[in-house]
């Protein structure tokens, strides 16, 4: 199950179950105990947030209450060496009495040291930009865009992590598709440059890709840098000082583009042989992705369940 994520979300009101689009969840919660036969397994997903709410605490009681056995557990995609971080909790439930919290642990290990908030954090039931730098640049205290000292630290530390690969595993060959019609257009480099959330091939991070990628610029997913041979410190450093077209000059040396939409499947785990209708349109399929799930951390867990 994948409830409604609105009344949950860091960016909407959080109005849990006083919000209509939670009457649906909680009408199958209340159909559950009455079942003449149980499911035997139940995997249940949504954001962070999710694990804080009424609808959670109603959810909890009432497997607790049919003789389930479960386990929560926030995971991101950086746990099975995604780079990609797109936390979210996760629920798996069974008609057992076998513990599945150790289950789950092995099934995730994640070695990486480098940001504790990516790690997967099983709950208790009772208690609830810059790649890694030139050495030139790693003594550089300059914040190219707007971010904080720690924002601009964990994403080095992010792409020293060697359990994640790096985003070029993901990418389309150029020949495959034409390139240039996901650069950023100049109203866009003008007006969000200094929000822009910035990776090269050869970084181990990115940010969650959501619905709005493609159309809105803060928060709905990361950009990529193709043109290698230009630093960010020459394109950034003193930018607020320069003219609308000097600005662009520099901006358009960086050769910033979205990901096209088969990219952003791959980081999201889907199989090669996934591919969308011809009729549907790029903007519909970022829309898609970004309401959809990472494929292999739901595989991991459909695997446990049913081990």
């Amino acid at each position: 199950m994948s409830p409604p994520c609105q009344p949950f979300t860091r960016l909407g009101f959080k109005r849990d179950i006083s919000d209509a689009r939670t009457k649906s969840f909680l009408h199958i919660l209340d159909l559950l105990p009455r079942l003449n036969r149980l499911p035997s397994f139940i995997l249940l997903e949504n954001v962070k947030g999710f694990e804080t709410s009424s609808a959670r605490e109603h959810l909890v009681e009432t497997l607790t209450n049919c003789g389930y056995a479960f386990q929560e557990i926030m995971i991101s995609p950086t746990s099975v060496g995604i780079p990609n971080s797109r936390l979210r909790y996760f629920l798996v439930a069974k008609l057992s009495t076998l513990k599945v919290r150790q289950m789950i642990l092995d099934a995730f290990p994640h070695p990486a040291e480098s940001d504790p908030s990516e790690k997967p954090t099983v709950l208790s039931a009772f208690l609830l930009g810059n790649c890694q730098p030139e050495e030139e640049e790693q003594g550089s205290h300059v914040l190219y865009k707007v971010e904080t000292m720690k924002d601009a630290q964990k994403k080095l530390k992010q792409n020293s992590d060697l359990s994640l690969r790096q985003i070029q595993d993901f990418l389309e060959p150029h020949m495959d598709v034409n390139m240039e019609h996901y650069l950023l257009p100049p109203k866009t480099l003008l007006r969000y440059a200094l929000l822009l959330d910035i990776v090269r091939p050869t970084c181990r991070r990115s940010i969650c890709f959501t619905k709005g990628y493609g159309r809105y610029v803060e928060g709905t997913g990361s950009v990529l840098q193709c043109c290698m041979e230009t630093q960010m410190e020459s394109v950034f450093k003193g930018l607020d000082g320069c003219t609308e077209e000097e600005k662009l000059q520099r901006l358009v040396k960086l050769k910033l583009r979205y990901f096209s939409p088969r990219e952003v499947a791959n980081i999201m785990g889907f199989p090669p042989t996934f591919n969308f209708p011809e009729q549907i349109s790029t903007k519909q399929r970022y829309k898609v992705l970004g309401n959809s799930l990472n494929v292999q951390v739901v595989a991991r867990l459909l695997c446990l369940l049913v081990s």
